[in-house]
């Protein structure tokens, strides 16, 4: 008997021996995989409205808040037409978009998770000056140019379309879609080939400055979409449940960049030409970054793609959601740890806040 219990206890130091070295082996392995992990951002050198992306790498805040966390990144320059599509092909792991675009996608299974609000702002709707036309009501029955079918600019008319109790979507819809290239919208619109259009700046801007069109709607300024981000940024779903680290490094990166953008926007358009991300002029750069609102938030952010999710399905763009609350948490990812907002402060510091009302410019 006292042979089995001697057996019996080394078999069980052994096997505590093992346990204790396998978990040993995961937790190493563990963290060694995350710090081998680079997680990698997609930027574009051509976006005015992508400056916190910039200032983020600009001024040292993506190599700040991974570094103090022991993780990599790299920053990678791509279309950023195409990031959607690059998160879920796995080149890259997050990147930012314009909401109008990206939520209609979700109904088919796009795999990407929205974090942060970006700004608001920076669509536009014209038409001609001497246009008997004054609001999206007026648009009933008339054809409207936009660049994509499902582009942002198209989602937001076919919104607020529908808030003047017009069919915005499908074979009965009360208006007409003309698609053109974005530089040809205004030529379309000049000609008479179309009563209206969307626009995005800088198009947007250069377009009113030079053909003197009449705006009818600015997403900055209008009532229901200045409490809305028309960018935010999104990471891959596998990358956010595999990586939460690097995904609250990015957040915080990209929630601090856009406090600085929005309390200095003649610095950041400076700092885009500097660095070659931005072409243009300096005050018509800057002028563009100070009309939207770059005040950043976690919260709002969830808001409005739950605002957006929510009208899009009353609208039967979205057909595939049967729950709504679910599908958002499905799609947004947020951290108990990670600030709902920064403040950007004068002597170069940061202070933490949260967000209830955005601005309306």
């Amino acid at each position: 008997m006292k042979k089995i219990k001697t057996k019996i206890a080394s078999v069980m130091t052994a096997l505590a021996v093992t346990v204790v070295l396998s978990a040993s082996f995961i937790s190493c392995g563990g963290k060694k995989a995350d710090s081998d992990f680079v997680f990698k951002i997609g930027t574009a050198n051509s976006g005015l409205c992508g400056a916190p992306l910039h200032i983020a790498i600009d001024k040292g805040i993506f190599e700040e808040e991974f570094g103090k966390a022991g993780l990599k990144y790299e920053t990678i320059e791509i279309d950023i037409q195409q990031a959607s599509a690059l998160a879920v092909a796995k080149k890259i792991d997050a990147s930012l978009g314009l909401a109008g675009s990206l939520v209609p996608q979700m109904d088919n299974g796009l795999e990407i998770s929205f974090l942060t609000g970006v700004h608001t702002g920076c669509t536009k709707f014209y038409v001609r000056s001497d246009s008997p036309y004054n609001t999206i009501d007026d648009l009933k029955g008339k054809t409207v140019g936009f660049c994509g079918v499902q582009d942002s600019s198209t989602i937001a008319f076919q919104r607020k379309f529908f808030d003047y109790g017009h069919i915005p979507f499908g074979p009965d819809a009360e208006f007409k879609i003309a698609v053109y290239g974005m530089t040809d919208l205004p030529i379309a619109l000049s000609n008479g080939a179309v009563e209206a259009v969307g626009l995005h700046d800088p198009i947007a801007y250069i377009a009113e400055r030079d053909y003197g069109f009449k705006k009818i709607l600015d997403t900055t300024e209008d009532e229901k979409f200045s409490q809305e981000y028309c960018c935010l940024t999104f990471v891959s779903t596998e990358t956010a449940q595999k990586y939460p680290e690097h995904t609250k490094a990015f957040v915080r990166a990209v929630l601090k960049a856009s406090a600085y953008v929005q309390a200095n926007p003649k610095d950041s358009a400076q700092l885009q030409l500097d660095n070659k991300q931005m072409t243009g002029d300096l005050e018509q750069n800057a002028y563009l970054l100070s009309t939207y609102n770059y005040t950043p938030s976690v919260g709002l952010a969830k808001k409005t793609v739950h605002d957006s999710i929510s009208q899009l399905v009353e609208m039967g763009v979205m057909q595939n959601v049967k729950d709504e609350n679910k599908f958002v948490e499905e799609h947004f990812v947020s951290f108990d740890d990670v600030p709902d907002s920064y403040v950007y402060n004068s002597d170069g510091t940061y202070t933490e806040t949260k967000i209830t009302k955005l601005a309306q410019k």
